[in-house]
């Protein structure tokens, strides 16, 4: 841990008697923010066809939303497997972030202003909620009791769970500094991770401050026949009971379950 002050060192001069000068002080803790890469566990199939838009683990189960207009949809079954459950969005709806309430689950649309509530079992749609903003991503903070959206910008806002009507927000900052285009998101206790669009770069942000506490390149995924511009990672979702994560990204041909290591 580093310790906040100045030390004293000797001097480089050869007089055992010259003064003593303060060596620069080690930043304090609470502003380190943590240099991490992901390093492959394994990897599995993903169908290159899904512009995924958020993913997420509850037990065995993996939950995927895609998006683009007449090809949104959200699935679930088990990971690096064909789908077990999909249902699919009719146009013009454009699919986005989604999360797992317990037996229901939230899935977000882009421009269209509206979340759909679904099934969690059978993703059948139970109702449907006006939403004003731009829908990007969205994750559950339980302990909080509270959900945690993006809009493409550097706030994150604090829903209710029940009807998404805004609690509260924060600005996400690096240094000081805003870190606009948050989109894809994950909970993990008291911090959030990011998917900042379009690189491949994941922020975890202390959803308490909002301050950036790790930094994450993904840029070694080793993601073969990435062809479109738009091919970005987005998809990060926390592997239940472990350290682990599984990342994808848009019209990906795979998935990868990843450990976050210093770099």
């Amino acid at each position: 841990m580093a310790v906040a002050g100045a030390v004293l060192v000797p001097s480089c001069g050869t007089d055992g008697g010259s003064p003593l000068r303060p060596e620069a002080a080690a930043p304090p803790a609470a502003d380190r923010v943590d240099q991490l890469r992901t390093e492959v566990l394994d990897v599995m199939p993903h169908d290159p066809r899904a512009y995924t838009q958020g993913l997420e683990m509850v037990g065995g189960t993996l939950y995927e939303s895609t998006g683009m207009a007449g090809e949104s949809s959200v699935r679930l079954g088990p990971p690096g497997r064909p789908p077990t459950v999909r249902a699919d969005l009719p146009e013009p709806l454009f699919g986005e972030g989604i999360t797992v309430l317990g037996p229901t689950l939230w899935q977000l649309t882009w421009l269209d202003h509206v979340a759909i509530e679904r099934d969690a079992r059978t993703l059948a749609e139970l109702r449907r909620v006006p939403y004003a903003q731009e829908g990007w991503g969205v994750c559950h903070q339980p302990g909080h009791g509270r959900l945690v959206t993006s809009d493409g910008s550097a706030r994150l806002t604090f829903r209710n769970p029940r009807t998404l009507a805004p609690t509260g927000g924060i600005a996400v900052t690096l240094h000081g500094r805003p870190v606009p285009q948050l989109n894809e998101l994950e909970c993990v206790g008291d911090s959030v991770y990011a998917n900042v669009w379009p690189s491949s770069r994941i922020v975890r942000v202390d959803a308490g401050t909002g301050r950036v506490t790790a930094e994450i390149d993904a840029s070694g995924l080793p993601v073969p026949g990435k062809q479109r511009h738009t091919a970005v990672l987005n998809g990060i979702a926390a592997v239940p009971g472990t350290e682990e994560f599984l990342l994808t990204g848009k019209w990906w041909p795979r998935m990868f379950r990843v450990a976050l290591v210093a770099s």
